[in-house]
C-alpha cells in the first residue's frame, strides 16, 4: 500500500507546508492554506518528470540551440488573434477566465468551429451535456460536422482519447471540473486543479497541441483555483464585460509568446460573439452633445489607439466626507489628481462628490487619462460643457507639469480620422508639423490646462 502524505498549498501563491498556519509566510495571505493528500509513488512506477514530461534530459549550451520563428496557426477570429500575439503556437497551453456568463464557451466553440475546417480539433465539456453545446451551436448556426466532441472529467480518459485522436487544437471546459483518479479530494481543490493542468500541460507539450482551458473566478474576481496555475500555462486570457452590456473585451493577463496588453472587443449577439472592426466608433456613440463632464480621450491598447469618452459628475456633498467614485479608472489617483488640482490649478473641490465613469464597461490603466480626468472634473464643476470635436490626454505629475505620452503622433491621428478638429496635448506631444484639420493645443503645466480650458 502507498502511504498517503499530507501537506497544505496555499491557493495564492501555490507555496507548500507541512502543517497548517492562519497566514502564508511567502505571500503574506490570510486564511489560505488549503489541505491536500499526497500519495508517494514506488520506484518501480513510471513518473513524468522536467520539461513535458522527458524522462531524460541533456545539457546544452544556449548558443547550441536554433532559435527559429514561432509557427502560428490563425484561429479565424481577428480580435483574438490579436491578443494571443498573432494565432495559436502549436503546444501553447492558454487559460481563459471570466465571470459566468460572459461568453467564455461561445467564444471558444466559435473559434474551435473556424478551426476544425483546417485542423483536427477536440472539445471537452465537463459543465455541459453534448446536447446542450449542440443547441448553442444551433442557435449561432454553425454546424460542427468536423468537431469531435468528449463529455468527460476524468484527466487519464480525456488523454487516452486524446492520444487515439492527436487533435491539434483542443478545449477543456472547465479546469475546476476535472480530475485525476489517483487524487482523493473533490474536484475544483487546489490538488486536482493543479495535477490536471500540469497533466494537458504535459499533453500539449509532447504532442504540439494548442489548449484552450476555461477556468472560474473567485468573487475578487481572479482566476479560481491556486496561483500556481497561472504559472503552468503559456498564457492567460480574462474576457470582460458588463452582465446587462453588449460589449466584451478580452485581455492577456500573460503571454510567453506575445505582448500582454493587447485588447480585443466583441459584441454579444443572438449569433454569439462578433469581432468589433472599429472600436472607437462604438464607444463614442454620444446620446446627448454638449453636455457638461463629458470629455473624449485616446488610450492607446497594445498596438493601437482607442477613442473613449469619460464622463464626470461633481455635485455638493451633503455629507461631511465627501463620495469618490469612480468606474474604470483608480480611485487612489483620482484623489491624487483632485489634490493636484487644489494646489497647482487653483480649483478645491474638497467639499464636492466626484462620480468618474469610463462609458462602454473599458478599464484605462495608463496615466495618459489624468488630464482628461482634470477636464471633465473642471467642465462639471462649472457647468461648462467642452467642445464635441475636442480630445485630451496627458499625464499630469504631483508638481502640476504635463508630462508626455507614448505614441502621442498616432493618438492625434486616430483622433482625425474620426472627425476631431480640437486637441489639447502636452508639450512634448505636440506635433512637429501642423495637421491639416487639427488646432493642437500644447501645454507645459496644469496652469496652462486651465486656462485653455476657460477659453473653450
Amino acid at each position: 500500500m502507498a502511504k498517503v502524505k499530507r501537506a497544505f498549498v496555499c491557493s495564492e501563491c501555490g507555496a507548500e507546508f507541512s502543517k497548517w498556519q492562519g497566514r502564508c509566510s511567502e505571500c503574506g495571505a490570510w486564511n489560505s492554506l488549503q489541505e491536500i493528500r499526497l500519495q508517494t509513488v514506488s520506484t518501480n512506477q513510471s513518473r513524468a518528470k522536467g520539461y513535458a514530461g522527458v524522462r531524460e534530459s541533456r545539457l546544452c549550451r544556449l548558443s547550441d540551440i536554433e532559435a527559429t520563428d514561432l509557427i502560428r496557426w490563425p484561429t479565424g477570429m481577428r480580435e483574438l488573434d490579436r491578443v494571443l500575439g498573432g494565432g495559436l503556437v502549436p503546444g501553447e497551453v492558454a487559460l481563459i477566465g471570466g465571470d459566468p456568463g460572459v461568453g467564455k464557451s461561445t467564444l471558444l466553440l466559435q473559434t474551435l468551429l473556424l478551426l476544425s475546417e483546417r485542423y483536427t480539433t477536440l472539445y471537452v465539456t465537463g459543465e455541459e451535456s453534448p446536447q446542450q453545446v449542440a443547441l448553442r451551436a444551433a442557435r449561432m448556426h454553425l454546424k460542427g460536422d468536423k468537431l469531435n466532441l468528449l463529455a468527460e472529467t476524468e484527466i487519464a480518459s480525456i488523454l487516452e482519447q486524446a492520444a487515439r485522436l492527436q487533435p491539434q487544437v483542443m478545449v477543456v471546459d472547465s479546469i475546476q471540473t476535472m480530475h485525476l483518479a489517483e487524487i482523493s479530494s473533490a474536484p475544483g481543490s487546489v490538488s486536482q486543479v493543479r495535477e490536471s493542468a500540469a497533466a494537458l500541460t504535459r499533453f500539449a507539450k509532447q504532442n504540439q497541441c494548442a489548449i484552450f482551458l476555461v477556468g472560474h473566478v473567485t468573487k475578487a474576481g481572479e482566476v479560481a483555483g491556486p496561483r500556481v496555475l497561472e504559472h503552468i500555462v503559456d498564457a492567460v486570457l480574462f474576457l470582460e464585460g458588463e452582465a446587462d452590456g453588449r460589449f466584451r473585451t478580452l485581455r492577456a493577463l500573460k503571454n510567453r509568446f506575445g505582448a500582454v496588453n493587447e485588447l480585443g472587443v466583441f459584441a454579444m449577439t443572438e449569433q454569439g460573439m462578433k469581432q468589433v472592426k472599429n472600436p472607437s466608433a462604438i464607444f463614442l456613440s454620444r446620446e446627448v452633445k454638449g453636455a457638461p463632464g463629458s470629455v473624449v480621450m485616446v488610450m492607446w491598447e497594445g498596438t493601437r489607439p482607442l477613442l473613449v469618452e469619460l464622463q464626470a459628475l461633481v455635485d455638493t456633498s451633503p455629507f461631511g466626507a465627501p463620495r469618490r467614485v469612480t468606474v474604470g479608472l483608480d480611485q487612489n489617483r483620482l484623489a491624487m489628481l483632485l489634490a493636484v488640482l487644489h494646489r497647482h490649478g487653483g480649483i478645491q473641490a474638497a467639499d464636492q462628490d466626484v462620480y468618474l465613469n469610463v462609458v462602454g464597461g473599458v478599464k484605462i490603466t495608463e496615466t495618459a487619462a489624468d488630464l482628461a480626468i482634470l477636464a471633465a472634473i473642471l467642465s462639471s464643476l462649472r457647468g461648462h460643457p467642452l467642445p464635441d470635436d475636442l480630445i485630451v490626454f496627458g499625464e499630469v505629475g504631483l508638481a502640476g507639469e504635463i508630462r508626455p505620452v507614448r505614441s502621442g503622433q498616432e493618438r492625434i491621428a486616430e483622433a482625425v480620422k474620426h472627425g476631431f478638429r480640437h486637441a489639447l496635448v502636452p508639450w512634448a506631444n505636440r506635433p512637429r508639423q501642423a495637421i491639416e484639420g487639427m488646432s493642437v493645443t500644447a501645454v507645459r503645466t496644469l496652469a496652462d490646462a486651465v486656462a485653455a480650458l476657460t477659453e473653450m
